[in-house]
């Protein structure tokens, strides 16, 4: 018996990520893989078997051995970069809406600290449609990307959940932050003025050799001209 709408309701997490994994049927600039974080593996396993005959534009679905990091399974779907992506993956998240329940969506394109709204116009002038698109947009995006720009730090791991960033160490608890800016902003350094050197001590010896820097409740790193702006949760 096939799924029907609210099955798999508040277990589906509501942000896709798009060009964040390698493919396993091709070359990553000729196929997008889309990946959705599931709570459970049969929750993630309905799904798979969801996207995988439900759509047949879609290459492969696949689900993760075991469970991720972040204690979700990842449900991995590959399709061709053409011109119809936008529009396939559309179809693909009007249905997973349907199933989790969910009034909307957002996707992170290559692991990138922000997340956009699933629509049109954003996947359009998001994603790019062939290989020369795609290896100009994967440059431009290298320190966008959340695994790139902690390269110099010194944690186990670092996961996005929703707009979430983890960071665990192995001999402390997980550290939890929202993002709340990122980007480049000549104007963030002259606005700050205020420092609390204790805790920028403390999360340079977690975080690593950032220049980091505390104004009010806002944490600031930089790296590359990149500035990140994050708070304790």
């Amino acid at each position: 018996m096939g799924l029907l709408k609210n099955d798999l309701a508040h277990l589906i997490d509501s942000i896709i990520e798009i060009d964040s994994y390698k493919s396993k049927m091709g070359e990553d600039s000729d196929i997008v893989t889309l990946a959705f974080s599931v709570h459970g593996n049969e929750p993630a396993k309905d799904l798979e078997n969801f996207i995988e005959k439900g759509y047949p534009f879609v290459l492969d679905a696949d689900v993760t051995s075991g469970e991720q990091t972040d204690g979700t399974y990842k449900v991995f779907v590959e399709v061709e970069r053409s011109k119809d992506i936008p529009t396939q993956i559309l179809e693909i998240a009007d249905g997973v809406k349907k199933l989790a329940n969910l009034e909307s969506m957002k996707f992170r394109y290559y692991k990138n600290f922000r997340s956009k709204d699933l629509d049109e116009e954003n996947l359009t002038a998001t994603i790019p449609v062939d290989q020369a698109s795609y290896e100009v947009a994967i440059n431009e995006t290298q320190y966008e990307n959340y695994k790139n720009f902690f390269t110099k730090s010194y944690a186990e791991s670092i996961d996005m959940i929703g707009e979430t960033l983890i960071i665990k160490n192995t001999y402390a608890q997980p550290m939890r932050f929202n993002v709340t800016d990122f980007g480049r902003d000549p104007m963030i350094e002259e606005t700050i003025n205020m420092k609390d050197m204790g805790e920028v001590i403390f999360l340079s010896k977690v975080l690593g050799d950032y220049n980091i820097t505390k104004f009010g409740d806002t944490i600031v790193l930089t790296n590359e001209g990149y500035r990140l702006h994050l708070k304790r949760l």
